[in-house]
């Protein structure tokens, strides 16, 4: 396949994956407002969202079959349009049951296309040569930011509807805009040699090729898990137990993301550097020292900087362990490493809050180092079976 085809559909990928962060920020910023409309108390809030990982684990799994038999581009196409279309969604309901429906339909839709684009640019990264999955996560990540400072901004003078709606109308305008680059092209599949250097046939998926998918998947859910962590009860653990303002508290997640999209964006040169063992060795290590100082440090701009070394460590084992599974079993690896992972991130919160009724959030927010220290230790022990 030519360069500027490559470049074209890294560009079209690229914008899914930010669109993808954009709208998804844009959602949450409005969940007060969509809970005061809804009269929904607290615990029916939480089963309510809910919908929206039911949704995505459950479509995860059926996305990695459609992308087998239709091609990654366009059901990341489909379901960019129905991710558009859903998030305009939650503002027209009026009770708890009403938001955990269309929830579901949110969820499905966010569920596909993280598996598709994924499949996508694990095609491309094949074709390239280069380890450049990390930077599109860092672009998820980039969305993400800029969707929620313009929530932010605008939730003042926008109603939820109209802003939700805004949503809608940029995330169809980016699909025609990129789409069309997708559906042109097949995804770049560089040809396969028929026997590998010891002269033997490449290996099939067996058992042992699955084992490993789960194992990655296992770094994906560690990775997660740390990012639902920051994401729910950073904030929380600074106010609370550091008795910092609600501006400063606001501010550790901040660090957090901007330090992994910034490890995102220079990830491409560290996988270069270290290979992929390696980073997921170094990184786990890091964000494992990094949670002791940002949850243990008794003051809070000690832990400020603890979450951002964090955010460094964390920002691309993810990548890595999804552009492993995918490598080794395609779109169905692709699918079982993201339905592990997205499973760390609905676990992390959650159990975060009963460690913290039985002990205290600072020793809750412990086990994000655990975890993290497991992830680079799953790397060292399993480097031979991946080298194999």
């Amino acid at each position: 396949m030519p360069g500027d085809t490559l470049t074209r559909l890294r560009v079209a990928i690229t914008a899914f994956f930010a669109l993808d962060g954009f709208i998804f920020a844009g959602w949450v910023v409005r969940i007060p407002a969509i809970k005061h409309q809804t009269d929904a108390s607290a615990s029916t809030l939480g089963l309510a969202l809910l919908g929206v990982s039911a949704g995505a684990v459950v479509t995860m799994t059926l996305t990695g079959r459609l992308c087998h038999r239709f091609g990654a581009h366009p059901v990341t196409v489909v379901c960019a349009v129905l991710l558009s279309l859903s998030v305009a969604l939650p503002p027209l309901t009026h009770s708890a049951l009403a938001l955990g429906g269309v929830l579901l339909v949110f969820g499905a839709a966010f569920g596909g296309i993280n598996v598709a684009f994924n499949s996508a640019a694990i095609d491309l990264v094949a074709a390239l040569k280069r380890p450049v999955l990390p930077s599109f996560h860092a672009a998820f990540s980039l969305g993400g930011m800029v969707g929620a400072g313009l929530g932010g901004l605008v939730a003042g003078a926008l109603s939820p509807t109209r802003h939700l709606l805004g949503l809608t109308v940029v995330g169809l305008l980016v699909t025609a805009a990129a789409g069309p680059t997708l559906l042109r092209h097949e995804p770049p599949r560089p040809p396969e040699p028929a026997h590998d250097a010891a002269g033997e046939a490449p290996r099939r998926l067996d058992g042992r090729t699955r084992g490993l998918v789960v194992v990655f998947g296992l770094i994906a859910l560690c990775t997660a898990y740390g990012e639902g962590a920051m994401a729910d009860w950073g904030a929380l653990h600074l106010e609370q137990d550091l008795d910092t303002s609600p501006g400063v508290a606001a501010a550790g997640y901040s660090c957090f993301a901007l330090a992994m999209t910034v490890g995102r964006l220079t990830g491409t040169a560290l996988l270069e550097r270290l290979g992929r063992t390696r980073t997921v060795v170094t990184g786990g290590t890091v964000a494992a020292a990094g949670m002791l100082l940002g949850s243990l440090a008794p003051s809070a701009w000690a832990a400020l900087l603890g979450f951002a070394v964090t955010g460094l460590g964390l920002a691309n084992l993810f990548p890595v362990a999804v552009e492993r599974a995918g490598t080794l079993a395609g779109p169905s690896g692709v699918a079982i490493a993201s339905t592990l992972g997205y499973g760390g991130m609905l676990l992390g919160p959650p159990a975060i809050g009963f460690m913290a009724d039985w002990f205290s959030l600072p020793a809750a927010l412990t086990s994000v180092a655990v975890l993290a220290a497991v992830a680079a230790l799953i790397g060292v022990t399993t480097r031979r079976a991946v080298a194999g």
